[in-house]
């Protein structure tokens, strides 16, 4: 159970992380700070964050695998890490980007991915 609970902790911050790389240049510019950067500055800053990231995911993905001592199978830590990366992502998305809102649809999309990790976690025989 340790192993599932730090797993679970090193992908939520790794998909911190990789929310900022893919989004943050976003907040950045509507904020006025790189306005101006060519995009090959926003592509390396964008890359020194998802390098971060990897720093959490890589062990996440390896502890956390069950060939290696861990809890999950393969299917089980991608839908996983899905899941959070939406998780993560929305509350993001919602404190940076005030004129999104979340709706009914995007919540009833995150209630068929929960299902879909649900059936992830059932025994397939």
């Amino acid at each position: 159970m340790k192993t599932a609970i730090i797993t679970i902790v090193l992908l939520i911050i790794s998909n911190v992380f990789m929310t900022f790389a893919w989004y943050g240049h976003l907040k950045l510019q509507t904020s006025g700070i790189s306005k101006n950067w060519p995009l090959y500055v926003v592509i390396a800053v964008s890359w020194g964050i998802a390098l971060i990231e990897y720093c959490f995911m890589i062990p996440a993905n390896k502890m956390g695998f069950k060939e290696n001592g861990g809890p999950f199978t393969i299917f089980q830590l991608k839908i996983t890490q899905e899941v959070i990366s939406l998780a993560v992502f929305t509350v993001i998305a919602v404190m940076m980007f005030q004129g999104q809102k979340l709706q009914w649809n995007h919540i009833a999309a995150y209630v068929c991915l929960m299902g879909a990790v649900v059936f992830a976690f059932l025994p397939g025989k």
